[in-house]
């Protein structure tokens, strides 16, 4: 049994996902609103699984040319030179500047990978119809949306770096084709987030295959 009890699937109710209030489902079940907000009611979001999955992947193939192509060219006289995140990272690393590249570095690679393998953990354990450490998951769900609001930290560096390098015509700094795929992975990452229904972490399996069923 759910150490929470019976859940409002259970007792055949769903509650508002804009005003929290709990009603219960017609039966049979159909299209029923929420009598407060007006709010289409479901008991869990259709094909959120199905829908987190195929977010999850297509962030995962954005972050991958995130990584690889540089998110910076620096202009000179001399010529130009394109930087990737690592290399900026690598090149900011100095005795005045290494917060600053840790910042980088966290916001940049850490966040976005862990947001994936976290989704991904919440997905495979809500699949294969796991019913423990509950708590923990709500918990690292949470965190994941709290997080989402930071994620683009790094795309505002490079923003304010290029809008105050313009040192025309001694230096100039362009944004690189690396920014465009970072702030895809960040936005499908946090659509993923927002698509991925936590109440499912409670359900039983047999309840499961009836939201879905």
């Amino acid at each position: 049994m759910n150490s929470a009890g019976a859940s409002a699937l259970s007792q055949g109710c769903a509650g508002c996902e804009v005003c929290g209030l709990v009603v219960r489902l017609p039966v049979p079940a159909g299209a029923a609103s929420c009598p407060r907000c007006g709010e289409r009611l479901h008991s869990r979001r259709p094909a959120s699984i199905e829908r987190t999955w195929a977010l999850t992947i297509a962030a995962l193939l954005l972050y991958i040319p995130a990584n690889l192509l540089p998110v910076m060219t620096t202009n000179t006289p001399l010529g130009a030179v394109s930087d990737t995140i690592m290399q900026g990272v690598v090149e900011l690393w100095s005795p005045t500047s290494w917060p600053l590249a840790i910042v980088v570095f966290v916001a940049s690679v850490t966040i976005p990978l862990g947001k994936l393998i976290a989704l991904a953990y919440l997905l495979l354990t809500v699949q294969r119809g796991s019913v423990r450490s509950n708590e923990q998951r709500v918990r690292l769900y949470r965190l994941l949306k709290f997080i989402g609001r930071w994620s683009m930290l790094d795309v505002f560096v490079d923003t304010f770096v290029v809008a105050l390098i313009q040192l025309q015509p001694l230096m100039w700094v362009e944004p690189g084709a690396g920014v465009i795929y970072f702030a895809a992975v960040v936005v499908v990452t946090m659509v993923a987030v927002n698509s991925f229904d936590p109440r499912l972490i409670w359900d039983l399996p047999q309840q499961e295959k009836q939201a879905h069923g």
